[in-house]
Parts: structure tokens; C-alpha cells; sequence
């Protein structure tokens, strides 16, 4: 029912099959949206071939590095885009790291430049990432992030990503202030606990997903091609109404209090 024929989407942070990014890329894909993919890059090309070999079947048009610690590679990447696309009309930011010794123990351990990394990549790239893409969202856009439970209520060893992801959660609302007479909205979804390459480096996150399917109403957690779907349903002129909002697609697990 959803239709993005005619709008190009670049999507961030696709690292393997289990990403909550890949779930997205799929569901733009098949609503018709013209793929742009990003990848890190490391020096024996090992995730560059990765993302390209799973990827391959959306045919993105658009397949560029992009370290996000990198000014110079964030400013190429939307130059290329340009070059390519002319305009950009969604950006789906996943992007998400923490030192693994931060994700368990103590919170007040967290080493300065451990939390220093963790909100470089996890919450002022979408800031980065932002303003790179508004001269391109010429008519107007979407901007997609992904946040979590934890940044609003204390998560069992999620410790300084609780802090990024609430740091997150107020940067979409006060992008979505900024953009929106440019009609560009921001909005993030806050997924239920799924296991993919970042959440692993979690202490506990088995733990947290059968708790979550204990306890969350509908029984159960979620999977990438769920909050692909709320994606590319923000992603599209069906929620032309909504930005600076935090949509949660976690089963219903946030509603319960015990």
C-alpha cells in the first residue's frame, strides 16, 4: 500500500543480515524507493564486500564509505549523492557503537573517551548526518533514527548507551524543530531488544529479549522487517503529520510497569 516510487533513500548502518538497517532497506526497496547504501570501511575492504554481496538483490544506485568520525567522508558521501540523485528525500540513520567493556559492569567506570566514542557515533551523527542532507531535501523529506527503551529508563548494563540514546531522542525533537519549515521531518523508533552485531556487545541481551517476550503484550519481541515496515511508513507522505516523535515498535513491552 505504500508507494516511495520516485524518492531516493540513502540507509546507514547496514552491517550484516541481522541489521535492524538491512529489515529497513528491504521495505524501501519494495516500496519502490531508489536505494543509497553506506558502509564502514576498513582497511582489508572486509564489510565494504559484506554489504555489497547482501545488498546486491535491492540493486542500490548509490554504494559508498562512510565513517561517520570522518568529516571528509560524510561531506563526499553527500556530494556523490548529488552528483547521482540530484535530491535526497529519506535518510534512515541506524548507527549505534559503544567500547563493549562500557555495555557491562558499572555505569560509573564509563571511560572518558569510551563515552566520548559512544556519543560521537551514536548521537551527534545524526546531527552531522542532518545538516549534510537538508541542502539536498529539496522538496521537502524524511529522516529516520533508531533508539531504544534505555534511553529513557534504566537498562541492565546499557549504561552509556542509555545516555546516547537519550541524547538521540532530544536531538530528533529539536531537528524536527529546526527542519520542519523546510517540511523535512525527523522522527526516531524505539525497537523492542533484537539480537544483531551492535546489540551483542550488550551484557545480558539473551537475557533481555526473553524477558521482553514474557512479559511485552503481545508475547513476543519484534523483527527487523517489523520496524522496517514503521520505517518506510514514517519514510512516506502517509505520516506527513508526524515528526519529532518517538514511535515504539516493541510489542507493546513499554506499557507494561511490571
Amino acid at each position: 500500500m505504500l508507494n516511495l516510487t520516485g524518492k531516493n533513500a540513502l540507509v546507514t548502518g547496514i552491517a550484516n543480515n541481522r541489521s535492524i538497517a538491512w529489515g529497513i532497506a528491504q521495505q524501501l526497496h519494495q516500496a519502490g524507493a531508489e536505494l543509497g547504501v553506506t558502509y564502514l570501511p576498513d582497511e582489508k575492504g572486509r564489510f565494504e564486500k559484506k554489504v555489497r554481496d547482501l545488498v546486491e538483490p535491492l540493486q542500490p544506485s548509490v554504494f559508498l564509505p562512510c565513517n561517520v568520525q570522518d568529516d571528509a567522508q560524510i561531506d563526499a558521501t553527500f556530494e556523490a549523492i548529488e552528483k547521482q540523485w540530484g535530491k535526497l528525500d529519506i535518510l534512515i540513520h541506524c548507527l549505534a557503537f559503544a567500547n563493549k567493556e562500557d555495555l557491562s559492569g558499572e555505569f560509573s567506570q564509563t571511560s572518558r573517551q569510551g563515552f566520548t566514542t559512544a556519543l560521537e557515533i551514536s548521537t551527534y551523527s545524526l546531527t552531522r548526518l542532518a545538516a549534510a542532507a537538508k541542502p539536498l531535501m529539496k522538496e521537502g523529506g524524511s529522516i529516520v533514527t533508531m533508539t531504544y527503551l534505555g534511553g529513557v529508563k534504566v537498562i541492565p548494563n546499557y549504561n552509556v548507551m542509555g545516555i546516547a540514546k537519550s541524547g538521540l531522542e532530544m536531538s530528533v525533537r529539536y531537528l524536527a524543530a529546526e527542519l520542519g519549515p523546510s517540511n523535512i521531518r525527523v522522527n526516531a523508533i524505539s525497537a523492542g531488544p533484537i539480537r544483531t552485531l551492535a546489540s551483542s556487545a550488550v551484557g545480558g541481551i539473551l537475557d533481555m529479549i526473553h524477558h521482553v517476550e514474557q512479559i511485552a503484550p503481545l508475547r513476543r519481541t519484534v523483527t527487523q522487517l517489523e520496524v522496517g515496515n514503521t520505517a518506510t511508513f514514517l519514510s512516506s507522505d502517509l505520516a506527513s503529520g508526524i515528526t519529532g516523535q518517538v514511535l515504539y515498535v516493541d510489542a507493546g513491552y513499554e506499557i507494561m510497569g511490571m
